[in-house]
């Protein structure tokens, strides 16, 4: 499934968007560690990788680029996110970003982490 826009999500700012993913969670009651852990599981990057994709103000192309490793589960995340079934995104870098966006939704709305991080 193509959507339309997608060089749009390649220079968001990483930084930006983990602000309102943090904004997000911790109105409901969830934490910076569980954000960072959910992030971790998805990149493979540990809590100094992420802080320094966040201070280098990394775009999203960059941040997905110079990931460890992508989770090999992470094609176990399906569903819909912002009217788009994930499993059928075309687009590599926008499906990672939605596979992210996903995770950070379920964190919201109290899934259990080892659901969330599919176990």
């Amino acid at each position: 499934m193509k959507i339309p826009d997608t060089k749009k999500f390649s220079k968001m700012i990483f930084a930006n968007i983990y602000k309102l993913y943090l904004q997000k969670i911790e109105r409901k009651g969830k934490t910076k560690e569980e954000l960072d852990t959910i992030i971790s599981w998805l990149t493979g990057y540990d809590k100094k990788g992420i802080k320094k994709q966040i201070k280098n103000n990394s775009d999203f192309e960059t941040f997905f680029k110079k990931a460890p490793k992508l989770n090999p589960n992470s094609s176990k995340i399906t569903g819909m996110i912002c009217g788009y079934r994930i499993e059928d995104i075309e687009d590599k870098l926008v499906q990672k970003v939605r596979y992210l966006d996903k995770l950070v939704d379920e964190l919201a709305k109290g899934r259990a982490m080892d659901k969330i991080l599919r176990k």
